[in-house]
């Protein structure tokens, strides 16, 4: 047993690492709207919690730190394509396609989507989604289940057995405000537990209900229209990428995660209308300016950013080209994943794709 109480930077230092991480999950995590289903889990404390809370962390730096602000927008405006969700694909003697960014949650503001992303998808005879396993939630959540190693502790062992008594009790009571017992999920590997977390109440209450997510709607809608669905990824892969990170990494996380309280609401409100107005290169900007003491050096999260957003990327890329080179398609994936020098956008470019803004 190992404990993860060492010596840490202040909570307000290491913020803007565990945002990070959360955000990434959040977009990751095709595999997280699945997960209470499969558990059975019951949220009290969602099942009231219809509206997202948060405020709007740019809007308080216009007013308390003006200079801040502009640093942040140089940065963000350094950011390769970082403006803009939705773009067209072009190659000679094809019909053009189309990629669309996304966040996997419920919101209506993103299921709106971008003008003319609704009309491109009605002449698309191919949708391309991050995985077309999100269209059945039994086989999906079969396929989760049939490799309890990437989800579960074996060997008898719970998450209690690597957690001191204080940090117990945090996640205890953190997962407890969103009624959800520990003991209900001490087996599920601490980034499991995570899913939860990084889901706001509201959107599991939504979820709950049976709203999709934009990516799931856009699969369910594209099966219905007997379009083409394609997925680039299985979720199992998507489970095996986070699993192939340190225990550690995600024990800290979850439970630094739990302990941000309110600040993480302000996170998620701020990456979203930072979405909804497209401007998606001020969303790691913003999210490492959540604290002043950035620990850059933290080579934990480096490995969690190559594996998690920039190795997808180029499998995504690669298993996109040949169905993208037919033209006419429908390309819908998390919005982190198109911005960037590593990013899907310069990633097609480089395929010889043309790939302008479409909004």
């Amino acid at each position: 047993m190992y404990s993860i109480a060492k010596p840490v930077r202040q909570l307000a230092a290491r913020a803007a690492d565990i945002a990070l991480w959360l955000i990434a999950l959040i977009h990751l995590l095709l595999a997280a709207s699945l997960i209470a289903a499969i558990v059975s889990v019951s949220d009290a404390a969602a099942a009231t919690d219809t509206v997202c809370g948060g405020t709007n962390l740019i809007a308080g730096f216009e007013k308390t730190d003006p200079a801040k602000l502009a640093r942040l927008k140089a940065e963000a405006d350094a950011i390769p394509n970082g403006k803009g969700i939705f773009w067209k694909i072009e190659k000679d003697g094809t019909a053009p396609s189309w990629l669309l960014g996304t966040m996997h949650v419920t919101d209506p503001r993103v299921l709106a989507m971008p003008e003319g992303a609704s009309e491109a998808f009605a002449t698309a005879t191919t949708v391309i989604v991050e995985s077309d396993e999100i269209i059945d939630e039994k086989k999906s959540a079969a396929a989760i289940l049939m490799r309890p190693d990437l989800t579960m502790f074996a060997d008898n062992k719970t998450i209690n057995d690597f957690l001191d008594a204080d940090e117990r009790a945090q996640l205890e009571q953190g997962l407890k405000a969103r009624g959800i017992p520990l003991a209900l999920v001490a087996k599920m590997k601490p980034w499991m537990i995570a899913s939860f977390v990084a889901l706001p109440a509201c959107e599991m209450t939504r979820k709950a209900a049976g709203a999709s997510f934009l990516d799931k709607k856009l699969a369910e809608d594209a099966v219905s229209q007997g379009k083409t669905l394609k997925g680039l990824e299985s979720l199992v892969e998507q489970l095996a990428a986070m699993d192939s990170l340190p225990t550690e990494l995600h024990l800290r996380a979850l439970i630094e995660t739990l302990a941000l309280g309110k600040t993480i609401d302000d996170v998620l409100a701020t990456t979203t209308d930072l979405y909804l107005s497209g401007d998606t290169g001020m969303i790691m900007p913003m999210m490492k300016a959540v604290s002043e003491d950035v620990a850059s050096e933290d080579a934990s999260y480096a490995d969690f950013e190559q594996r998690i957003i920039i190795d997808r990327n180029k499998t995504m890329a690669t298993r996109a080209e040949p169905i993208l080179g037919r033209g006419n398609a429908f390309m819908a994936v998390g919005a982190l994943h198109l911005a960037g020098d590593e990013g899907l956008v310069e990633l097609l470019k480089r395929q010889g794709f043309s790939v302008t803004r479409a909004n």
